[in-house]
């Protein structure tokens, strides 16, 4: 198969910024690590339905992945970030349509109490995880092919840390 020849995936992504100013990170249930156990951590993120307002979708997005949508919207980076898959993922991930995803990210501020996140509300739960980390840790975390975005979103959104934690 041919990734030319795919098109990419539309999707919402959000940097979920919570107590102290860390954000919010997900462990994938479905991605093993180099030692064969649960890996993959990850910014919550999700397809865009067709017509579907990206603003709206990240919302949509909060509450199916991780229970909650209690946030607001503190910026939205100015672009689409894209991503390809990795050749061996390609015809497998993203129900094998896609060469990748077309991304808009959203800095939102979490409102809610930790109670509020739940990530058994989606009967069949797409992470088992998920913890508070330091935004610039993040491309650390990422699997490599998302390592590139997720340094982009520390760029994008480093300046919103100091305000966030002094709101906390």
């Amino acid at each position: 198969m041919d990734p030319a020849t795919l098109p990419y995936r539309r999707n919402v992504g959000a940097v979920l910024f919570g107590p102290r100013g860390r954000v919010l990170v997900c462990r994938r249930a479905d991605v093993p690590n180099a030692e064969g156990a649960p890996g993959g951590w990850q910014l919550p993120q999700g397809g865009i339905d067709e017509g579907e307002d990206p603003r709206i979708a990240v919302f949509r997005e909060l509450a199916e992945e991780i229970g909650t949508d209690r946030a607001e919207i503190l910026a939205e980076h100015p672009d689409w970030l894209t991503y390809d898959l990795p050749p061996e993922l390609v015809g497998k991930a993203l129900g094998g349509r896609y060469r990748g995803q077309r991304q808009k990210w959203f800095a939102l501020r979490f409102l809610g109490s930790e109670a509020d996140i739940r990530l058994d509300a989606d009967p069949q739960p797409e992470f088992d995880a998920w913890r508070w980390v330091d935004l610039y840790d993040l491309p650390t975390l990422a699997v490599s092919f998302k390592r590139p975005i997720y340094e982009e979103l520390v760029r994008a959104f480093a300046h919103l840390v100091r305000s966030v934690q002094e709101r906390s």
